[in-house]
């Protein structure tokens, strides 16, 4: 029998409800640091054209900006790109943020110069088509930037917590897949000349693993999701089993939590 066929649709609606839910920019304010990092590694100069794919509450399309680029963001989660306009508004910054699909962008071919994600386009359910579409709005000789989650580290151990609760969705591929070199060569090799990865690592500070576990439990979507999913009956074994995760990747020994988040840093050139 043959299997039945993936609803990409109905994937990124479920995407939507999630990454809308809680309040993301919350825990945002931990990764400003890789955003910072790979819009160094890119390095966009003035007034050169930036978008940056599921772009959340703005870190990277922030960073860009203050470059003197011309910056565009976009995102699922429309609470989301209102924060994300609250933030520019109160740097005085002009951005365009807009809702809409990391799946079916709303620009012209070879639009932008630069194109960037963290931790964002990896959660497109359909990753073909969302490879394609990076593709498409890069110019020919322009740069593509992406941050992406392992399946190993940090990355391979937080979700795989959720997940032993609380399954993902028939048919979805793992969006882990976009941390490994080989994937990567699939999903964007054929549209640049050149493309490298590297292990890189980043550090989220809280003020203990407790604060941490509580910090995504009342602002992280797929933690609220899984919350959900569980009930009251399964909480306490999901919240233990995310905070052994920040245990284990805690470097500091003071009683806060210094968490090690280690991820794959991408640079490739449109061909």
């Amino acid at each position: 029998m043959a299997a039945a066929a993936t609803d990409f649709r109905e994937l990124t609606e479920r995407g939507r409800q999630i990454w809308s839910s809680g309040d993301f920019n919350e825990i945002a304010r931990q990764t400003m640091a890789v955003a910072e990092d790979l819009c160094r590694a890119v390095d966009p100069r003035p007034d050169e054209a930036v978008l940056d794919i599921a772009c959340g509450s703005g870190n990277l399309a922030l960073v860009a900006a203050r470059r003197y680029c011309e910056v565009s963001g976009i995102d699922l989660a429309p609470n989301l790109i209102e924060r994300a306009r609250i933030r520019a508004a109160a740097d005085g910054l002009d951005i365009d943020f807009r809702v809409g699909d990391a799946q079916e962008l709303p620009y012209p071919d070879a639009s932008f110069d630069v194109v960037t994600s963290v931790f964002g386009v990896m959660f497109a359910p359909d990753q073909e088509k969302a490879a394609r579409e990076i593709l498409r709005v890069c110019r020919p000789g322009g740069r593509i930037a992406l941050a992406s989650w392992m399946p190993e580290a940090f990355g391979f151990d937080f979700f795989g917590a959720h997940a032993r609760h609380a399954p993902p969705p028939a048919g979805a591929a793992s969006p882990l897949r976009w941390g490994t070199p080989a994937v990567l060569d699939e999903l964007l090799g054929p549209g640049v000349v050149s493309m490298s990865s590297a292990k890189t690592s980043s550090f989220a500070y809280y003020r203990s693993v407790e604060h941490a576990v509580g910090l995504f439990e009342a602002f992280f979507g797929p933690t609220i999701r899984a919350l959900s999913l569980v009930g009251e009956s399964g909480a306490d074994a999901l919240r233990a089993d995310i905070a052994a995760v920040f245990e284990r990747y805690n470097r500091a020994d003071d009683g806060t939590a210094v968490v090690e988040t280690q991820y794959m840093r991408t640079i490739a050139t449109r061909a």
